[in-house]
């Protein structure tokens, strides 16, 4: 049975990459292995992402962002509240808060390597306020 799935990204600098997670995404340094350092993993709320350093970055298509192409979709408990905190360390959103017609409330942003991640919520789980409805 699946327990989690974990997203692998690629990364020129894995000391910059989980320096972003860290300060900008609120993430841990989970583990780094080898020495040098070429493989990693960050955590934050019990769900992980892991980073394999590249020499090069992988291509990406030359329309990435302004077709949405996304990285990741990383579902959560309290989207308005994320959003904020993302806003107070200055992270760069590129599609801002949302209700959107397939039912979540939802925001993009873009990493520290370019990378597009969207946070959602069922919107029916998010309460006018912006509280997680009970």
């Amino acid at each position: 049975m699946i327990a989690a799935i974990v997203p692998q990204f690629f990364s020129t600098d894995l000391h910059a990459s989980l320096a972003y997670y860290r300060d900008a995404l609120g993430f841990e340094t989970q583990f780094t292995f080898g020495e040098p350092a070429f493989y990693a993993g960050a955590i934050r709320d019990g769900f992980s992402i892991f980073f394999r350093h590249v020499d090069e970055k992988p291509p990406c298509a030359g329309n990435k962002y302004e077709v949405e192409l996304l990285d990741a979709y990383i579902r959560v408990r309290d989207v308005h509240g994320l959003h904020a905190e993302y806003a107070a360390r200055n992270v760069e959103v590129v599609r801002e808060l949302a209700d959107m017609p397939w039912g979540f409330t939802e925001f993009v942003v873009k990493d520290g390597d370019g990378r597009l991640l969207c946070f959602g919520q069922d919107t029916e789980l998010v309460a006018p306020d912006g509280r997680r409805a009970t």
